[in-house]
């Protein structure tokens, strides 16, 4: 959907994530998703073209460009990272508000929101690069703001499309059987979009060397390419994206909501129209009455009905304390995921002494994580589907309430809880995380890729069931806002949890330079432990050493595997504890 997201929100970290201490402290990554893969960096800080080249092979759609920015426009590394942050902030930041004018309006609207972001984003971008450096930078291009600027607009596009059109599928099929295969397919979809989008402008959209060979992307083009495509799919969404029967949906949620006893409480249903109850038109004593304005006075109604209700779920939704431990776990899952990501290249670059670094290539676990990710979203949720307890009542909302009898003789079959699921496959992730931190891949590369993949696949379920779990819960009038609410959870849990990893690699890496056997192992002098073979370096990864070892790393990524058990106890208590879905009846 966007280069930017599904490439990778953090630019090319190869050229900047690094000062010359180590990795920089707001070490920020990139999402699939309100939900979504994060394609991240190949390594540290090089100077060598060659390695940058190599680079650019990864899936990551950001690396084909990132590095251009430092070259054509004479970026410095932090100009570079601004861009990657401004992005990830208008991707995240605006979630909760993208959603709420989704589930007020229509998805049609956001998709057109999401192409006028879009175009005039990458447009800018692209001529912003064409003009070549700025002023300060020497020539006589545009300011750098003009490229932040137009990041702002791919940022926000690529949230509108992403909240469209999953609140669509979400509003259309989520009262189905498939609910959960619905809502997999397009978040699966979202985080792909950057691999197939690196491909074509890596394979068609670049620069011819003057012996004919391939160079670069051709950036101008590329981001041309995106802003027109992505532009006029927006415009498709906007008369494509609409939600089937929209006010029957309404209509039984208000019906589910009158049954919970919320309308006798309430001013619009008591006072509606001037004192009239709830349906009645104006015109009582009226014998003959225009039909447009019974229509339109009928078309007025169930707008404030349909306002009316999203407002109360909201207020429901925010009130209700199984929601805020739901958040607070994706918050402490995602975090540790976002963080392993964004920060592969740095900890492949810890496993070796730089003496004895076997060539190992960042973007083969960048291509697991996104395959296990993907695989265990669709499987996640299609199994689900098939194996989750189903319910009797036609909407969850008067869940959030109160506990409501349910038939306890309705299930004929053998059902698994999509909380099962995601517990189970959170702690996937967390098994990652261990062994990492236990030092099952330190000297051991080849091992590595068992870290990607269970990481992988606990995150990729994560952003699957999520969703869905809400959907389930909290009905799908108001899926968009509700979903969006929490979906802010990743971009929190990147900034705090690569903060402390940054904070870790950074005190280890200080202790090792004050050490005269780190010197020695770095320039050769054979220290004990670190001289080694003498083969050739990791791809991407510059001769001199920032940090090296088990203690660049096992602190941190303990301190995720527990919050990563917190998370999962915090989603067994809004499920089984004191008011929370099983004791209220919600079959989830």
């Amino acid at each position: 959907m966007s280069s930017f997201i599904h490439g990778n929100g953090s630019a090319d970290r190869d050229d900047f994530d690094h000062d010359a201490r180590g990795p920089l402290l707001r070490d920020f990554g990139d999402s699939d998703e309100p939900g979504g893969d994060r394609d991240l960096m190949d390594g540290w800080v090089g100077d060598d073209g060659e390695r940058r080249r190599r680079r650019k092979k990864s899936a990551d759609a950001y690396s084909l460009y990132g590095h251009l920015f430092l070259e054509h426009l004479r970026y410095t590394q932090i100009q570079v990272n601004i861009v990657s942050i401004t992005g990830e902030l208008s991707l995240y930041l605006p979630v909760p508000i993208f959603g709420y004018i989704c589930d007020r309006y229509s998805p049609g609207v956001l998709s057109l929101l999401a192409g006028l972001f879009f175009g005039p984003g990458y447009l800018l971008a692209a001529f912003t690069y064409r003009q070549g450096p700025s002023v300060k930078a020497g020539g006589d291009g545009w300011p750098f703001m003009a490229m932040v600027l137009g990041f702002v607009g791919i940022g926000m596009g690529t949230s509108s499309m992403y909240l469209s059109a999953v609140t669509t599928c979400a509003k259309n099929f989520g009262r189905g059987e498939h609910k959960g295969v619905a809502l997999a397919l397009p978040i699966a979809a979202f985080g792909l979009s950057g691999m197939w989008q690196s491909q074509v402008g890596s394979r068609l959209l670049y620069e011819v060397k003057p012996d004919g060979t391939r160079g670069d992307v051709d950036v101008f083009r590329y981001f041309l390419f995106l802003g027109i495509m992505l532009f006029v799919v927006g415009i498709i969404g906007a008369f494509g994206l609409r939600v089937v029967d929209e006010e029957d949906l309404i209509d039984e949620a208000v019906e589910e909501l009158e049954r919970s006893g919320v309308l006798t409480d309430s001013e619009f249903f008591r006072t509606s129209r001037g004192g009239r109850g709830y349906g009645t038109l104006e015109g009582g004593g009226s014998a003959v009455e225009d039909g447009s304005e019974r229509e339109e006075e009928r078309e007025e109604e169930e707008k404030r009905k349909k306002t009316w209700l999203l407002n109360e779920e909201t207020r429901i939704f925010l009130k209700d304390h199984t929601m805020w431990w739901l958040a607070a776990g994706f918050f402490l899952v995602t975090g540790p995921g976002e963080t392993f990501i964004n920060n592969m290249g740095t900890i492949i670059g810890t496993l070796y002494p730089p003496s004895s670094r076997p060539t190992v290539s960042p973007a083969t676990h960048v291509s697991i994580i996104a395959v296990t990710s993907t695989v265990t979203r669709i499987f996640t949720g299609t199994l689900s589907d098939y194996l989750a307890p189903t319910t009797s009542r036609r909407s969850s909302i008067s869940s959030s309430l109160r506990s409501l009898p349910t038939d306890p003789n309705r299930k004929s079959r053998t059902s698994v809880s999509r909380l099962a699921f995601l517990l189970t496959f959170t702690l996937i992730l967390s098994l990652g995380l261990v062994l990492l931190a236990s030092g099952l891949a330190q000297n051991h590369a080849e091992r590595f890729w068992i870290v990607s993949a269970l990481v992988g696949s606990g995150y990729g379920a994560a952003f699957s069931l999520a969703p869905i779990i809400i959907s389930v819960v909290w009905g799908v009038e108001n899926f968009g806002t509700n979903w969006g609410a929490v979906a802010i959870a990743p971009a929190l849990g990147a900034m705090v949890f690569s903060s402390i990893y940054s904070a870790v690699y950074e005190w280890a890496g200080g202790r090792q330079r004050n050490s005269p056997a780190f010197y020695s192992g770095v320039f050769g002098f054979g220290a004990s432990g670190l001289a080694g073979t003498g083969a050739g370096p990791v791809e991407g990864v510059v001769e001199d050493t920032l940090c090296y070892g088990k203690e660049c790393y096992a602190m941190t990524f303990w301190i995720m595997a527990v919050s990563v058990w917190v998370a999962c106890g915090l989603w067994v208590w809004a499920w089984k504890g004191p008011g929370g879905w099983s004791r209220r009846g919600v079959a989830v």
